[in-house]
């Protein structure tokens, strides 16, 4: 977890800080304020990976805009859920038009375009949850109709939604790193519980998205975890809260068990090694570790029965011609 203020810079730099950390952590966009020349914002960021997030932002009276001119120059492809905790709102998208309270949940998309004007005495303060497009299984159409809408967030499912991003903010800094792809598991099917529910989409066609989303959560998971030799599908079946039946059912849909896709993604990243120049200082040995394989001489046969010769003699055929030579030697 981050934290940042303006405060800690001069008061002329506040403001073109506050739009970029926006146009970073989100999406670029047109701000309006009548504090441009002292603009107090602070900011609390928690990464939970494969780009979900959740971002806790504290700002004075301002409008943003997000025009189409901003979409084509930049579009993370996000759907934003933003719970209001301070301050009064007025947002518009999709010909959609809400005033959110505090208290209030309101869905948006970084796609299109939409329009958001924040009054407070004070400090206004959202806490905002970014999703990637892959991640939430409910078809686009369906959520479009809910951005910029009354949200029920004060029963049943968007309760414990508001009250979920509530703890992953206060609690961000006592969270370690290794729970936080469960935690990300968590949001994200807590999310979709929330919003297949509001638009009638829990049918067949969001079931199989479910799926998909899943599996490239797991993926993602095992891509970011290859260099540790003990990663088995039990570790992963685990850290992702269903049971190993379950997870090889996954993979078996995908057309591979849990283990070839993880030796296949571990010699892949050894042939992006043996061809990348900052590399060549490394021998076949030191990159077969980083990949996650432990025994030199299993690799050397797994990576000649998969790209059909030695890891030594792939290196020296298809690396820098100047650098092959020294570099493939420990092959």
């Amino acid at each position: 977890m981050i934290t940042l203020s303006s405060r800690d810079l001069p008061a002329g730099d506040r403001f073109g800080w506050f739009c970029e950390l926006v146009a970073r952590d989100m999406a670029p966009h047109d701000i309006i304020t009548e504090h441009v020349s002292d603009f107090p914002a602070s900011a609390t960021l928690l990464s939970l990976g494969d780009r979900v997030g959740v971002s806790s932002v504290a700002f004075p009276t301002m409008q943003s805009i997000r025009t189409r001119r901003l979409i084509r120059r930049s579009d993370p492809e996000l759907w934003v859920l933003a719970l209001v905790v301070k301050g009064r709102m007025q947002r518009e998208q999709g010909g959609n038009r809400v005033d959110p309270c505090p208290g209030d949940l309101v869905l948006y998309d970084t796609s299109q375009p939409y329009w958001a004007s924040i009054a407070t005495d004070d400090v206004a303060q959202s806490i905002v949850l970014h999703l990637p497009r892959h991640t939430l299984p409910v078809p686009e159409q369906a959520l479009r109709r809910l951005v910029a809408t009354a949200l029920p967030s004060r029963t049943g499912v968007g309760v414990l939604l508001s009250e979920l991003l509530g703890g992953l903010v206060r609690q961000g800094p006592k969270l370690e790193a290794a729970q936080t792809p469960r935690l990300a598991s968590a949001v994200v099917d807590l999310t979709t519980a929330f919003l297949a529910s509001l638009c009638g989409a829990d049918g067949p066609q969001t079931g199989a998205a479910r799926k998909a989303a899943q599996l490239h959560r797991i993926k993602s998971f095992i891509r970011a975890r290859l260099g540790e030799p003990g990663l088995t599908p039990t570790d992963v079946a685990a850290a992702h809260h269903i049971s190993l039946r379950a997870l090889q059912y996954l993979f078996r849909e995908d057309g591979r068990t849990v283990g070839q896709f993880i030796r296949e993604q571990r010699l892949e990243r050894c042939r992006a090694d043996l061809t990348d120049p900052r590399m060549a200082g490394r021998s076949v040995a030191a990159i077969a570790i980083r990949a996650g394989f432990s025994d030199a001489a299993a690799f050397s046969r797994a990576f000649k029965a998969h790209y059909g010769m030695p890891p030594g003699e792939y290196r020296r055929s298809h690396g820098d011609p100047q650098q092959g030579n020294a570099a493939g030697r420990p092959g």
